[in-house]
């Protein structure tokens, strides 16, 4: 069995948790849990995820007390390192989850409300029918000057037809079109 004592036993604890031994990781964590919950604050500013930080510490020394070596460095500052990193952990969770959160309100932010997104879908929906019902020339026409924005000249070299069909073509398609969509 372990005795209770001040400071510099820790080592002893140390080795006794890594045998199981809970009375050990009791007096190991009331001897030090003042100064990891000090180290904890200190990087995280919140005294209830401090209380987390130092929970997870003392359950990662619990489960890797048989990792520790005396050779590489005192225990005391093995634990604190644990309890280091448990926080810093925790900072990147926290920074992680209010990154999400901004990222979510300004993707929202720039979603169009559902009605609008309903009433654009129908138009483009009657506006695929009507295009439908073009005649091929003019179909062709109308899609490569608003896709590609070409002008009347530019269509007319692109599909090898004169100036004036290739603007009939238009313009007649165009009129068809906005009959159809107004009735």
């Amino acid at each position: 069995m372990v005795r209770k004592s001040a400071g510099g036993n820790e080592a002893i604890w140390i080795s006794a948790v890594a045998r199981g031994d809970r009375l050990a990781f009791q007096q190991l964590y009331n001897q030090t849990c003042g100064r990891m919950m000090a180290v904890c604050l200190r990087i995280l500013g919140d005294r209830e995820q401090a209380e987390d930080a130092v929970q997870e510490a003392f359950i990662r020394i619990w489960h890797g007390a048989r990792d520790y070596h005396s050779d590489r460095g005192a225990p005391l500052a093995w634990m604190l390192t644990i309890g280091r990193y448990a926080a810093i952990d925790m900072c990147r969770v926290r920074r992680s989850h209010s990154d999400i959160d901004e990222h979510a309100d300004e993707l929202v932010a720039t979603l169009p409300d559902m009605e609008n997104w309903l009433a654009a879908e129908h138009e483009a929906r009657a506006l695929a029918l009507c295009l439908d019902q073009l005649d091929g020339h003019q179909r062709e026409s109308i899609a490569m000057a608003f896709y590609q924005g070409l002008s009347h000249e530019q269509l007319a070299r692109q599909l090898g037809h004169p100036l004036g069909t290739v603007k009939s073509w238009v313009r007649r398609g165009l009129g068809a079109l906005k009959r159809c969509l107004s009735s």
